[in-house]
């Protein structure tokens, strides 16, 4: 199922970036913060769901999920790595966990778990003391 982010449930503001950079990094704003608002958002409620679950910083208690990019030089480029880590964002949540059947050890398995058991308790048994 691929689920997208429309462009216009997201909200960009042009930040300074911290970091070196000298004169540039003082006057120039090239960070860029993405806010989106899940609960307003056009997702499907059983991904909104799983986003707001996520235990990450990144999402707010209002359900605001806020990424800070500031690793380029240019905002257009710091918008676009923030947006691909949103879609990273939603497409882990879209992604639903396989549920876990329970199934019993093989034959084999336990056999082999017995032998070495057994191999490991005549390694033990060999270190004791010796009688004459």
């Amino acid at each position: 199922m691929s689920t997208t982010v429309a462009h216009h449930e997201v909200e960009f503001i042009a930040i300074r970036a911290q970091g070196p950079g000298g004169q540039n990094v003082n006057k120039v704003s090239n960070a860029v913060h993405l806010r989106f608002d899940v609960m307003a958002s056009s997702l499907p409620e059983a991904i909104k769901a799983r986003l707001l679950a996520l235990g990450d910083q990144r999402v707010s208690k209002d359900g605001v999920i806020v990424i800070k990019a500031q690793s380029a030089r240019s905002l257009a480029q710091n918008k676009a790595e923030a947006l691909a880590r949103l879609e990273a964002m939603v497409a882990e949540a879209s992604m639903v966990q396989k549920a876990r059947r329970a199934t019993r050890p093989t034959l084999g398995s336990k056999q082999r778990r017995l032998k070495g058991k057994a191999v490991r308790a005549e390694v033990k048994a060999g270190r004791g003391k010796l009688t004459w």
